[in-house]
């Protein structure tokens, strides 16, 4: 982990690590793939320290910026919580979730639900 991440950073971390080792996951690199996921997290909620900087700067972090998409909050919602939420849009709508979608997240099931 990076000098500086958050006591709670920290312990996410060695529960990643202590679980994949118990699972028998990522044999040998259970330490760089939990360091990794939490290193993701970090940067997507702002901890980091170019998120930080670009704050300072008076710049949005990519996350921060909305996309014009009918569904709200769509990037932090689950293939089933997309299902979902898609009876009731639009071809047009549809179009550009699956444009956003085959740019984005590349999620399998959700182009597939897009298509239907």
């Amino acid at each position: 982990m990076p000098v500086g991440a958050s006591p709670k950073r920290e312990r996410e971390f060695k529960k990643l690590e202590r679980d994949f080792k118990q699972e028998g996951r990522y044999p040998g690199r259970e330490e760089e793939v939990a360091a990794r996921i939490v290193n993701k997290q970090r940067a997507q909620s702002g901890e980091t320290r170019q998120a930080q900087e670009r704050k300072k700067a008076g710049g949005a972090a990519p996350e921060a910026l909305p996309p014009d998409l009918p569904i709200a909050g769509y990037q932090q919602l689950t293939v089933a919580q997309i299902r979902g939420k898609l009876d009731g849009l639009s071809a047009v709508q549809r179009k550009r979730l699956r444009a956003y979608e085959a740019a984005h997240k590349k999620r399998k099931g959700v182009l597939q639900a897009l298509e239907a």
